[in-house]
């Protein structure tokens, strides 16, 4: 019985590390680096980035993008955000996963 307990939460904390590691070592603060509220990790080929991109444009966001294929820097800012998949957004120190402009809209206010 104690094994599986010890399974278990194993397996637990293997699935939250992320959200772990982060509250333990939470990221530095990319945006005021970049003078900005809100950067965008993305890829060329990624459908949702060029909707996210058009959608902060046509807003009139201000904003800094990293291709993470092409940027060593924006690859490891992805990955310390906890990034598994394209478009992440840094927004007022908000992590955004996808396209969702409701939180993209929410983190700005």
């Amino acid at each position: 019985m104690k094994k599986m307990v010890f399974i278990a939460l194993a397996a637990l904390v293997f699935q939250q590390w992320g959200n772990i590691n982060e509250f333990f070592n939470p990221p530095p603060d990319y945006a005021a680096a970049h003078g900005g509220k809100v950067i965008l990790y993305a890829t060329d080929w990624c459908g949702y980035c060029e909707k996210t991109r058009q959608y902060l444009t046509s807003s009139d966001i201000p904003y800094h993008e990293y291709d993470i294929e092409k940027s060593e820097e924006g690859k490891r800012q992805f990955d310390a955000l906890g990034g598994s998949g394209v478009p992440v957004l840094l927004v007022n120190g908000d992590v955004i996963k996808g396209y969702d402009p409701a939180r993209i809209n929410e983190s700005l206010d």
